[in-house]
């Protein structure tokens, strides 16, 4: 497993292939967008699709938890995919968020899709989490420094041999940061996208996410890529 490390507002930060952000000096791990309970959701629309999707979620989060041995978690909003996701938790899949969140301190950013906190899961719940020099929250903000959020599921593609790969990533500059959508049903936003680009007016760098390491690349400045 080889991690990326990124400066931000001053900070140290690593990026790691999971989709997770640790930074080490405050012990922290941050992940975007779990989207639990997505699968529940759609079967109650009559879509039906395999109910194991918190389950492969929760696998992803707690590899990322033995990895770093956080003692702060901030999960950035859209956990859980409507208001009644954690309700729906099987016992099992309950059970292991609760254990993640009493072994740490576990932040709850509230997203769209989840804007009320849950219930019966420990952990505290706040619209925006501010650490140092950085602040957490779910959806960007126009003129933030040392921001990190989510909302977006940023993807990239990149050209191989006879084919061409779109994965999720990480977006940075020298003021903001987005994470990946680490939900096993979370599609996502091309990095070309005016939502996204328009976050990074002049240009950043993209970190796909591969199987055990992470590829980088330039995102051009909006007027180039106009």
């Amino acid at each position: 497993m080889t991690i990326a490390p990124l400066h931000l507002a001053g900070e140290r930060l690593q990026l790691d292939p999971a989709g997770g952000l640790f930074w080490p000096a405050q012990r922290l791990l941050a992940v975007a967008d779990l989207h639990l309970e997505k699968g529940s959701a759609a079967a109650m629309k009559g879509q039906l699709l395999p109910p194991w999707d918190s389950t492969a979620t929760l696998d992803r989060l707690a590899g990322l938890l033995r990895r770093y041995k956080p003692e702060t978690v901030v999960a950035l909003g859209d956990s859980f995919h409507d208001r009644g996701g954690a309700g729906r938790l099987g016992r099992a899949d309950l059970e292991r968020v609760q254990a993640m969140t009493a072994a740490c301190r576990f932040i709850w950013v509230l997203g769209n899709h989840d804007p009320t906190p849950p219930e019966g899961l420990g952990g505290i719940s706040t619209a925006t989490f501010r650490l140092g020099n950085l602040v957490f929250r779910h959806q960007a903000e126009a003129g933030a420094v040392g921001e990190i959020s989510g909302h977006f599921h940023p993807k990239a593609a990149i050209p191989t041999a006879g084919a061409v790969i779109s994965r999720p990533c990480f977006v940075a500059d020298a003021r903001r940061m987005l994470l990946p959508a680490i939900g096993a049903y979370t599609g996502g936003l091309d990095v070309r996208d005016p939502a996204i680009a328009g976050l990074f007016p002049r240009g950043g760098r993209v970190f796909l996410l591969g199987r055990d390491r992470l590829y980088s690349f330039a995102l051009p400045a909006r007027r180039r890529a106009a």
